[in-house]
């Protein structure tokens, strides 16, 4: 299964300006630039983005996780927190922090926080980035 995305972008770094698009129309045509990565500006960027589909995918795979386990919640808020720091060579992301809050009838405390784990170490999302993710799990 693949799945596309496309960007454009125009001009130089600090007063250029980009769009992206999605396949499925989602985002289209969507502003960013570098206010919008570094200071206030309207619109999105990638962090921004990699938040969303990593809280997204997280979500899924704890909802699969703790489907295997009989149980089905009723609701998964999740929140990423996406560090871009300033490192040797340029700029990286170098942490993640999920932060989840789920209501789960019939489950237990101990029985979520491993779920939860688990999810963090199997989503697809998870595996591709190349940093420190960690994770606040709450239930409620």
């Amino acid at each position: 299964m693949k799945r596309n995305a496309s960007a454009h972008w125009a001009g130089d770094l600090k007063s250029g300006k980009g769009t992206v698009s999605t396949e499925s129309g989602v985002l289209e045509m969507q502003q960013y630039s570098f206010g919008t990565r570094f200071e206030s500006g309207k619109g999105t960027n990638p962090e921004e983005l990699i938040g969303a589909a990593h809280a997204g995918c997280y979500s899924m795979a704890l909802s699969m996780i703790l489907g295997e386990s009989g149980l089905t919640p009723e609701s998964i808020d999740t929140r990423a927190s996406v560090s871009l720091e300033q490192v040797e060579g340029g700029f990286a992301i170098t942490a993640i922090h999920l932060t989840v809050q789920a209501k789960i009838p019939g489950a237990s405390e101990e029985g979520f926080v491993e779920a939860a784990n688990a999810a963090k170490e199997g989503c697809p999302v998870s595996k591709l980035l190349n940093a420190n993710i960690t994770l606040d799990a709450k239930l409620v």
